[in-house]
């Protein structure tokens, strides 16, 4: 902070004005990006952004949901003394800028479907949980196990076959697992200034685990002060009805013309989710597990619409500093950290045996996760690269998992902890009018610290077991090339290849875990590519081809996980294990019709080959082991197996009179998964159709959102495999079989700017109190839940 002051006498910036071309009113959160650089901001609630000085060859692109989008150029802004007046869009093809090539570039070049979600949609949604916001634009499904959960799932495939990435640096380490995640919970909305989601596979930029597809987060930045030194901020405080959430937030930015600071802290208390009154009684939660004088006891619910226990509390902290060197090298600073209290593994607990329930505790312990991220940008054109950025960060993860059957004494734990090192090297370079090349080196090194314990709760005897996974070292380094080329106004192809080697070691303790081999090891290359156009017959028409390969290197989840059991079952560790492939093919068309109608439509199929799946498999020549006190069958993940997925995404987009627009999506899929017999089941991860209809009206200081949700069913007989082992989660059908019913929501949301200083945001989400549990979850879906806050800038 007093760097910051003290040097805030020398500036590299300049404060550009963003008004609506009718009112003359600012326009928050309005995006300015630089194409050249590639940097981007977003305008503060004045509507002012501050950047660096331009060069005479930038071009500046001003977009916001609901304007047209502006190109300009240093001489443009001059003369109008750096003021851009935007006028509102009936319909255009949009132009939003992404990152899909790991530089920002205009959504009309790139040749696979992108999904932006913008400040505007972030601020207006105001979504509890990252997982929320990535599901509010109606073409992610969202899958929870618990409250303190979300598992984003795209184009039939989840968990660890997607990337997550924070500011470029991806999230996903060694222990990412098949099963379903919550690590993107860690994620705080507020800090976010946008975010994206690239559809299929994008292993030629994000490497390993990019197959169904990427999500991007961006977070926001510090700004420059150009009138001198200063201080300025933002606070907000949200209450939602359906959990009793409690939420406090602000972020503080500090500094002066050359050195920039923020700070952003929020805090979550989230109580039991209420379900909704009206559906289907089955999802009732009539009792939960108490322990009364050293008895675990089945205690009635009171209040059966009460998911008890599912209430947790979260804290983000987010602290940056920008330091702008000189008019072309900038050095950014960034520390993340986020935790959260215990909180509940609310399907576990729903679990029965014997008539009773399976388990008198099941929780996960706090889900820690520090992001150190140092990055480098330079923006001098020189023989070798017109603009770098280089990142290296460090991320710690820490997890933990506790379960102990019901009148059972012995309370089993895990810890696990992930320190993962990445530096990223991504350069741009123009090669001509025509064409720009993309080119970058990453290396990644996660080492991960397992232990276990089996503690008695009554006597407070603590005995060493085997850890959930070995100690493991995962290193992978690539290079990467990216080839962008506009063959004529109308046409642009663009080529990508990557090659990836990766390397894990694993030592395991054979006296604890009785493996009868001590050490494995694994090491492999990949190659991957993607080929594809973009060809824009007139400023009304888009068609896009995309020819892409992916691939998931196995991760220490994978080869070394160890007795992660379900009834009946138990995983051992396979040290043979390679990657698994992804080809997929994608053709999209974007239409406008007139100014006022657009729709875009996307066909895919994929096909995914060596897939990592559980698979019979024997320990010490035996095909069954004893675990936890009963014979499990050994089961280990396998090359064995392929699967494919195909489908269908459509949007339609109306806007029929001035400041009212309608927006609807459609999100349709079909999989299928190799099963150990030889037949065929439906893929787990292919979630059932999607719809999402909206009626926006926008004027001025006021913005309200009406909205449709739709899922369709899933039968019995169109249930994966997996899913029919797990019966307790599902209502059952007219003969008695567990199936997934269809469920619908109206929802309203409101965003109006009181003053200058204050707004508020309201909402009702699931207006008709339904109760329904959405495919695949054990959480039933919050009832009737009624959303308010007030927020403040000073």
């Amino acid at each position: 902070m007093a760097l910051a002051l003290c040097l805030s006498h020398l500036t590299y910036s300049q404060t550009i004005t963003i008004l609506d071309a009718q009112s003359r009113q600012p326009l928050p959160y309005a995006t300015v990006t630089n194409l050249q650089t590639g940097s981007s901001q977003v305008a503060g609630l004045n509507g002012k952004v501050q950047i660096k000085p331009l060069a005479s060859n930038d071009t500046l692109v001003f977009s916001m949901l609901g304007y047209q989008t502006k190109r300009l150029g240093k001489g443009q802004l001059e003369q109008r003394k750096w003021l851009v007046a935007m006028r509102p869009a009936d319909i255009n093809l949009g132009e939003v800028v992404i990152s899909a090539s790991r530089w920002a570039q205009d959504a009309r070049a790139v040749p696979q479907r992108v999904s932006m979600i913008s400040s505007q949609s972030i601020a207006l949604n105001n979504p509890q949980t990252a997982a929320d916001l990535l599901g509010s634009g109606g073409e992610v499904f969202i899958q929870k196990s618990q409250q303190g959960g979300g598992s984003p799932m795209i184009r039939g495939f989840a968990t660890n076959r997607l990337l997550i990435a924070v500011d470029g640096v991806r999230m996903n380490n060694a222990i990412f697992r098949g099963g379903n995640l919550q690590n993107v919970i860690s994620i705080d909305p507020f800090s976010l200034k946008s975010a994206e989601v690239l559809f299929g596979p994008s292993s030629v930029m994000y490497g390993s685990d990019a197959i169904g597809g990427v999500m991007l987060f961006n977070t926001i930045k510090p700004e420059i002060m150009e009138e001198g030194p200063g201080i300025k901020g933002f606070a907000t405080a949200r209450y939602a009805s359906a959990n009793s959430e409690k939420t406090m937030h602000f972020h503080l930015m500090a500094g002066g013309k050359k050195v920039a600071s923020l700070t952003s802290f929020s805090f979550n208390e989230f109580d039991h989710l209420r379900m909704g009154r009206y559906g289907r009684d089955e999802y009732l939660k009539t009792w939960y597990i108490e322990r009364i004088d050293s008895v675990d006891r089945v205690v009635q619910n009171p209040d059966p619409l009460i998911q008890n226990p599912s209430g947790y509390k979260q804290w983000n902290l987010l602290q940056k500093f920008m330091i702008p060197l000189n008019p072309y090298l900038n050095l950014n600073y960034t520390i993340i950290h986020s935790t959260t209290s215990n909180y509940d593994r609310y399907d576990r607990l729903l679990r029965m045996r014997n008539k009773l329930p399976r388990s008198a505790e099941w929780y996960y312990g706090p889900q820690d996760w520090t992001m150190n991220h140092f990055n480098l940008q330079w923006n001098k054109p020189n023989l070798i690269m017109d603009n770098l950025q280089l990142s290296v960060a460090r991320q710690d993860f820490a997890e933990s998992r506790h379960d102990r059957d019901l009148n059972r004494n012995v309370l089993r734990q895990r810890w696990e902890k992930v320190v993962a090192w990445s530096v990223n090297a991504d350069f741009r370079k123009s090669l001509s009018e025509k064409s720009t090349l993309g080119y970058g080196m990453e290396w990644v090194t996660n080492d991960v610290h397992s232990t276990g314990e089996d503690v008695n709760i009554k006597t407070g005897k603590v005995s060493e077991v085997a850890a959930r996974y070995p100690i493991a070292d995962w290193n992978s380094i690539a290079a990467y090339a990216n080839l962008s080329h506009r063959i004529n106004s109308q046409a642009l192809l663009q080529a990508g290849a990557r090659y990836s080697y990766f390397d894990m070691k694993a030592a395991f303790d054979q006296k604890l875990t009785g493996l009868p081999f001590s050490e494995a090891q694994t090491s492999k290359g990949a190659i991957t590519g993607s080929l594809g156009t973009l060809i824009n017959p007139s400023d009304k028409t888009s068609i896009s081809l995309n020819l892409a390969t992916g691939f998931r290197a196995p991760n220490v989840d994978d080869m070394g996980k160890i007795f992660d059991s379900e009834p009946g079952t138990v995983t051992v560790p396979n040290p043979d294990l390679k990657p698994e492939y992804l080809y997929s093919a994608e053709i999209g068309l974007a239409q406008q019709f007139g100014e006022k109608v657009k729709a875009d439509l996307t066909a895919y199929y994929s096909y995914l080959d060596k897939a990592m799946v559980r698979r019979p498999f024997t320990l010490n020549g035996a095909d069954s082991a004893l675990y936890n006190g009963e014979m499990s069958k050994v089961m280990a993940i396998q090359n064995a197996a392929l699967a494919e997925v195909y489908g269908i995404q459509a949007a339609l987009e109306v806007k029929p009179l001035s400041g009212f627009s309608w927006r609807s999506t459609f999100v349709w899929q079909k999989g299928e998964e190799e099963l150990d017999n030889g037949d065929r089941s439906p893929l787990r991860h292919a979630a059932p159709l999607l719809l999402r209809s909206a009626l926006v009206y926008r004027q001025q200081a006021t913005t309200i959102e009406f909205y449709w949700i739709y899922n369709a069913s899933v039968t019995n007989a169109k249930m994966p495999q997996e899913e029919l082992t797990k019966d307790y989660m599902y209502a059952k059908d007219a003969d008695g079989k567990p199936f997934a019913p269809a469920w619908h929501t109206l929802n309203i949301k409101l965003m109006h700017q009181i003053s200058e200083r204050f707004f508020v945001s309201a909402g009702i989400e699931n207006i008709t109190d339904r109760r329904y549990r959405p495919y695949s979850s054990g959480l039933v879906a919050p009832g009737r839940n009624m959303i308010f806050s007030l927020s403040s800038k000073f």
